[in-house]
């Protein structure tokens, strides 16, 4: 299947469990790859044909910069069922959003969670 991919998209989000997350906020990364037929989209070179991932961008950002939850599990949700309940052309889709400023006692690089989500 192919892929249209975007990756290391970054917002500023009051997501988690803390206090201090939800008053200080910190930047989120997300990664997409949404699963699609590009095949009459090339062929056609028709916009209508696939997906406009300027578009998906936008809405991805309104959810992460949007209502704050506890879990990043549930920001990747919301974007899940947002792009396969908006975008009928997309099978499967997975999401992973990083949290790098995690509120960890200890060193590391990277928090994230990866969630594959395919149209029933």
């Amino acid at each position: 299947m192919d892929r249209i991919t975007l990756d290391h998209m970054e917002f500023y989000g009051y997501h988690g469990c803390l206090e201090a997350e939800r008053r200080q906020g910190q930047s989120f990364f997300v990664d997409t790859v949404l699963y699609l037929d590009l095949q009459p989209a090339g062929k056609q070179d028709d916009l209508t044909k696939t997906v406009n991932y300027a578009e998906v961008f936008t809405k991805i950002r309104a959810i992460v910069e949007g209502k704050p939850v506890n879990l990043i599990e549930t920001v990747a949700e919301r974007i899940a069922g947002m792009i396969l309940q908006e975008y009928p052309l997309i099978a499967k889709v997975e999401i992973t959003v990083h949290k790098p400023a995690a509120p960890i006692p200890g060193k590391f690089q990277d928090v994230s969670v990866t969630i594959a989500r395919e149209r029933k």
